[in-house]
């Protein structure tokens, strides 16, 4: 769990120095506002929350069974699924995501559809691994599962 919130942690810490640096050195209140905002939406983006709710890796592997739906293996912090996020929307919600980060069985799986590398985002489908795909190839996938 304290894995996955490092990240956003360090950025709101690296947000906080600069601009209480700018209102106690410069006075400049404003600026330092601005910068803080930034960081702090930087660490939301890159935060466990904009994520929809993980879970387990067998979970995911038993409900995917269940529904066709694909299963994203994933862990904050990580640019290309936040691009994925973001770009699949709100149909994100329907797809089963699990956190390497925090499920050390979905990091095996990964690991081992990756030749030993944790790269993410896998997804995968029908029991098929594809790596960092396109999400417009992902959506099209979870429309064929429905």
């Amino acid at each position: 769990m304290m894995r996955a919130w490092m990240l956003p942690m360090l950025l709101l810490l690296c947000g906080s120095v600069p601009a209480i640096g700018l209102v106690v050195g410069e006075g400049s209140p404003g600026a330092a506002t601005a910068l803080l905002v930034g960081f702090v939406l930087l660490a939301g983006v890159n935060s466990p929350l904009i994520f929809p709710r993980s879970i387990g890796a067998e979970e995911a592997q038993r409900r995917s069974a269940a529904d066709g739906r694909p299963v994203v293996y994933w862990r904050s912090g990580c640019q290309f699924c936040l691009r994925l996020r973001i770009r699949l929307g709100r149909s994100a919600r329907r797809l089963h995501w699990v956190d390497i980060w925090r499920d050390p069985a979905g990091a095996a799986v990964v690991r081992a559809a990756n030749d030993g590398n944790e790269t993410v985002p896998t997804v995968v489908v029908a029991g098929r691994p594809h790596v960092n795909p396109d999400p417009a190839w992902v959506r099209e996938q979870l429309a064929r599962s429905l």
